[in-house]
């Protein structure tokens, strides 16, 4: 028997995956979901330059739509990318990637914020965009390519975001799909459009933008020469910012609750039917993302997972393979030590995370984890502390009572942290879904389907 399904392409900050689930007769989404492939990636180094490696995450691509072809048992109704927020492919008037996207942890971008706003102040950028200022946003990166006069950045005819350019290369179409335009610090949240003037300021050009569209509009059909499953298989502009997938997949029953997307970023906040763009949400430097049907997401950004997965392979390249069972027995038998801001610039992309975190507590006078265990715990408070602290301005800026916190994504699994997050926030704290972008993904092109019916 051969079933209908939608195939979502997730594209996390260090792993990916292509994942199908089965579409009723009703078009709707139905049964489990099956991971039809699974690959890490990881950033590129060279000359003190990070990039994503844009090659090998296109042939797993192709790898895993080629193995769907050859299913009997399966129809590829559609197909959606979703990935990390912010970067951006440069490509020249004939269509071709000019180089490997710069990844938003390089360097480059150190000292961009001051720079630029000496032309646009901090406040004016905020009052346009309601995005908290972080150096690696869109809007710092391009003005980075313009001062370094950025070779790929000056000779490129279009800028396309991650997902974008995955979208181009799968369909032939280019456009700049809303959720994802909204991370970059560049996009008004009320007239949705892109700021020409922002633009203009950061050195970049606003022609080299493709048209706007909204999630769940259908880009083209699958090009055969990716893989050929001899029918067409649209594929459908899905919310291409993961955590906006992931929180079009939050089973709430009331608009009176927060998010945590928990993975290598977290993200925590609520959805608003508008932006909130206050002197207040300015000075705790919130942000205002595009979300599905218009909404808002309020959020911060905070520094999740990404800490401990550092200090797991630098104790793994020292023959200490830790597995999380592992690390939650560590946690119990360690005492605790140092707190600290997870959010500090000097864990960004440090040569060692170990080293960053005795540097940090030598710096603010704090006792040193003396062992792995001790590290362990002390990462685990330190971030649920930090959800403490951002829970209570969220609350202070969300227009409504918050009743209690979903932890989605693949930190949903993780109970220790949910245990320290629920102690710290004082509401309750409800884990899943812990496949919460993909299924998200899923929804939004299902939903494309029945248009494509209906019509």
């Amino acid at each position: 028997m051969t079933d209908s399904y939608c195939c979502a392409i997730d594209l996390g900050a260090t792993s990916g995956r292509i994942v199908i689930q089965r579409v009723d007769a009703d078009n709707r989404l139905s049964g489990a979901m099956e991971e039809v492939r699974r690959f890490p990636h990881a950033i590129v180094e060279d000359n003190g330059r990070c990039y994503w490696n844009i090659d090998l995450l296109q042939s797993e691509i192709v790898a895993g739509l080629r193995d769907l072809a050859r299913r009997d048992d399966v129809v590829v109704r559609s197909v959606g990318v979703d990935t990390w927020g912010v970067d951006m492919a440069f490509v020249d008037e004939n269509g071709n990637l000019l180089a490997a996207p710069r990844a938003y942890r390089d360097p480059y971008t150190a000292g961009m914020i001051e720079q630029y706003c000496k032309t646009v102040p901090m406040d004016e950028v905020y009052r346009r965009t309601g995005i908290q200022f972080m150096p690696f946003n869109t809007l710092f990166q391009l003005f980075a390519c313009s001062q370094e006069r950025y070779e790929p950045f000056l000779k490129a005819d279009k800028y396309l975001f991650m997902p974008d350019f995955f979208n181009y290369w799968l369909s032939g179409r280019m456009a700049c799909e809303y959720t994802i335009a909204s991370t970059s610090q560049f996009l008004n949240p009320v007239t949705k459009q892109i700021d020409a003037d922002l633009i203009a300021a950061a050195g970049a050009r606003i022609e080299c933008f493709a048209p706007m569209v909204m999630p769940g509009t259908v880009l083209g059909s699958l090009r055969r020469e990716i893989a050929d499953f001899g029918y067409d298989v649209p594929v459908v502009a899905v919310a291409g910012h993961d955590t906006a997938s992931a929180v079009a997949a939050v089973p709430a029953d009331t608009e009176r609750y927060a998010y945590l997307s928990s993975g290598t970023w977290s993200l925590m906040g609520i959805v608003s039917r508008e932006p909130v763009i206050t002197p207040r949400s300015r000075e705790l430097n919130f942000t205002n993302e595009g979300g599905l049907d218009g909404t808002t997401r309020l959020l911060k950004n905070i520094t999740g997972m990404w800490i401990l997965e550092q200090c797991r392979k630098e104790w793994k390249a020292a023959g200490k393979d830790y597995s999380y069972p592992d690390i939650m027995q560590m946690f119990g038998q360690a005492r605790s030590t140092a707190v600290f801001n997870p959010d500090d610039e000097v864990f960004a992309n440090p040569h060692s995370m170990l080293g960053a975190i005795a540097a940090y507590c030598a710096a603010h006078g704090m006792p040193c984890p003396e062992s792995d265990g001790e590290v362990v715990r002390s990462i685990f408070e330190s971030l649920a502390a930090r959800y403490g602290q951002v829970f209570a301005m969220l609350h202070e800026l969300a227009p409504w009572p918050i009743e209690k916190l979903y932890v989605i994504g693949g930190g949903a699994r993780n109970e220790l942290l949910n245990r320290l997050t629920e102690e710290a926030i004082g509401v309750p704290v409800i884990a899943g879904p812990t496949e919460a972008t993909a299924m998200g993904n899923l929804m939004v092109q299902a939903r494309a389907i029945n248009q494509i019916v209906k019509h």
